[in-house]
């Protein structure tokens, strides 16, 4: 094979439309959504503690991508209580756990991206990214052809981290 090749090649993310053509408001929240929802698939969460939840991120950089949410909005984290803070961390350590058992994840980048400078694709309600890694798992794709590689499907491993989720203690 030579490169560059004489021809295009394409994969095919159409679900992604949906974000990109979105017209949101500042008054659209869908963590709030999730918060409140008694169809907790339907939203992608996979647990609840008291003042926080964890869910799937629909638009992931990386299947099992995370998001541990508090359930009060707020875009700043000095407006968080104490009590929402540890419950936000207390979630990314289960969603560690949960990443490593179901995704054999090796790795994580954790964090959150505050303000539209710092990257928030959404910044009006706070939210912490756990975001599993593999070596090696980032290629070419994204630098050549503007394309990530999400290897599997949402709901399916929506299902596995439920399934692992209800086996590790409250």
């Amino acid at each position: 094979m030579d490169f560059p090749k004489e021809h295009l090649e394409y994969l095919w993310s159409p679900w992604r439309v949906e974000y990109f053509q979105r017209n949101r408001s500042n008054e659209e929240d869908f963590f709030a959504s999730a918060a409140n929802t008694s169809n907790d698939a339907s939203h992608l969460v996979i647990t609840r503690n008291k003042n926080a939840f964890l869910m799937m991120n629909k638009y992931p950089y990386a299947a099992g991508h995370l998001m541990a949410v508090p359930y009060r909005r707020t875009g700043r984290m000095e407006d968080l209580s104490p009590d929402e803070v540890l419950d936000l961390w207390n979630l990314s350590l289960r969603a560690q756990l949960l990443l490593r058992e179901v995704a054999q994840a090796q790795g994580f980048n954790v964090g959150f991206n505050l303000g539209t400078a710092g990257g928030a694709g959404y910044e009006e309600h706070i939210h912490l990214h756990i975001v599993p890694r593999w070596p090696g798992d980032q290629n070419f794709m994204p630098m050549i052809a503007g394309t990530r590689i999400i290897p599997e499907a949402l709901m399916p491993l929506y299902e596995k981290l439920v399934a692992a989720n209800a086996k590790l203690p409250t």
